[in-house]
């Protein structure tokens, strides 16, 4: 494992959160969507990237867990249309920003599919 993912691991086995484990399960199912995606702790909270960060956690809700995907620190927009969205899973919170919530568990075990469909489409676009 990279000093990164040391990192990250040992920040979760440091978090006092109701949802420590939806925590852990998102941050592998994020791993696992691509080779090319590491993670690091970022705005304290584990962050995702390939050449630039694209998602990072919001851990300070206590009642849900939101993953938050963005382009990088460079403010850019997505093409209208870039992300395809069926289960309506994403909350847009601007033209380069978008917002997932998980609720428990099951809700991050049914959003699944459709998160790992969304990060394959938003990593064309980081």
């Amino acid at each position: 494992m990279t000093t990164n993912s040391q990192t990250v691991e040992q920040f979760i086995d440091g978090l006092d959160h109701p949802l420590k484990a939806e925590i852990v399960s998102l941050r592998h199912l994020i791993l696992g969507i691509d080779p090319s995606i590491s993670a690091e702790v970022k705005w304290n909270a584990p962050s995702f990237r390939t050449s630039e960060h694209f998602a990072t956690m919001n851990l300070r809700g206590k009642n849900g867990l939101l993953l938050i995907l963005h382009l990088g620190a460079k403010k850019r927009s997505l093409p209208d249309g870039a992300i395809d969205d069926p289960g309506g899973i994403l909350k847009w919170l601007g033209p380069d920003r978008a917002s997932v919530s998980f609720a428990d568990e099951d809700d991050l075990a049914g959003k699944k599919p459709a998160l790992t469909n969304i990060v394959r489409q938003w990593l064309q676009y980081v």
